[in-house]
Parts: C-alpha cells; structure tokens; sequence
C-alpha cells in the first residue's frame, strides 16, 4: 500500500497551533480526508480525523458534548467531571475516525504528510498559488437571501443626530396604511430614573 497523493490546506494565522489540513490518497483509489497537521512541543505532528465524542442527557436523551454544562435541547444542569480519562489522566474528548494500527503505518503516514507540508509552504509563496485540498466551499461567505439595507443618519441643530431606519416592505396594517420609517434621536432621554453615574457602569459586571 503506497500514499499516492496528498493535498494540503495551508491555515492564514502562522501563531495559530493548527497548520493546515490535508487528504490523503492510498493506491490512486482510496481517499482519507480532514488529517491535521500540528503544531506541537517537538515539532509539527499529524492528527487523524476525529469526531467529538459525546453522552445523552438523563432527562431527556439528547445528545452532548462531553465538555457541555447544560443540554442543548432541555437545559439540564450536567456534571462537568463525567468525561472518561485515559491511563494517563488525560479526558478522552474525540475519538478517531480512520487510524493506523501500528507504528510503522503511521510513520509512514507523518513522514508522507509532513514533506508535501513543506513543499506546500514553498509553493505558497509563488505567484498565482491555487490551493488543490477540496474543502467544498465550506470557506465561502454565505449569500443574503435579502438585501440588508442600512440605516442612514442626519445631523441636526445643536450636533444631535437622527436616523432614520428603512421603511418595512408595503404590508398593509390594520388602518389600510403602509408602516412608515422609525424615527430615533441618538441623544433622547431614556425613560427610567438612572443616574449618568449608573449609564457609565452598565456592563461592567458582564
């Protein structure tokens, strides 16, 4: 069995632990993808693919994540130290999706991995650079279903200011008319008995 190809995804942030992703390809037929190459404390290793591991809430069976404090679905309270640890003490958090199963397979995988990383990195550098890893888009900015059109401001006597926010689409109300543009001072009062003092502070416990 023989690596056959490998493609790499470099990562923008070059303090960021995670340096890239790959795929690799065994025999021109088989293809393992969402490797990751990191970077740790005696140098750059590779990661198999993992998924997080998870548990089922008592109350009402849905699934968590195993570092959740509250279940996604009912907001039950979980305990925080029910994560299954190793023999070395460390909590097992994700679990492998495709592994090697002895040393030298995996050796072989790392060495493989770690020199198209290098040359990855050379070729980066060159004009008109084109990533080959195929990560289906999952990096593009999703489209608007709508426009989002922003509020506009305007300035008036004694240096207050107005905005004025887009009016909502001509949905008739129950008078038969069309709603209008809201209307905001930025320096009205605001309606409670705060002191300036009490604005100054609000957030600060956050």
């Amino acid at each position: 069995m023989e690596i056959t190809e490998v493609r790499i995804k470099l990562m923008d942030d070059p303090n960021d632990r995670l340096q890239g992703f790959c795929s690799i390809t065994f025999d021109g037929c088989f293809v393992i993808r969402d490797l990751k190459i990191i970077l740790g404390t005696k140098g750059s290793f590779v990661a198999m693919p993992s998924r997080k591991l998870t548990d089922r809430c008592p109350r009402c069976s849905t699934k968590n994540h195993l570092r959740a404090r509250f279940c996604n679905d009912c907001a039950a309270e979980l305990d925080e130290d029910r994560v299954v640890k190793d023999h070395d003490g460390r909590a097992k958090l994700y679990a492998d999706i495709a592994h090697p199963i002895n040393s030298g397979c995996r050796d072989m995988i790392q060495r493989k991995v770690l020199e198209s990383f290098e040359e990855e990195k050379i070729l980066a550098r060159k004009t008109g650079y084109v990533c080959t890893y195929d990560d289906y888009g999952e990096d593009r900015i999703a489209k608007l279903k709508e426009p989002v059109e922003a509020p506009t401001s305007h300035s008036l006597s004694g240096g207050r200011s107005i905005r004025i926010d887009p009016a909502e689409s001509g949905t008739p109300q129950s008078t038969g008319e069309v709603s209008k543009p809201h209307h905001m001072l930025s320096d009205a009062p605001i309606a409670s008995a705060a002191s300036e003092d009490d604005a100054d502070d609000f957030g600060a416990g956050v």
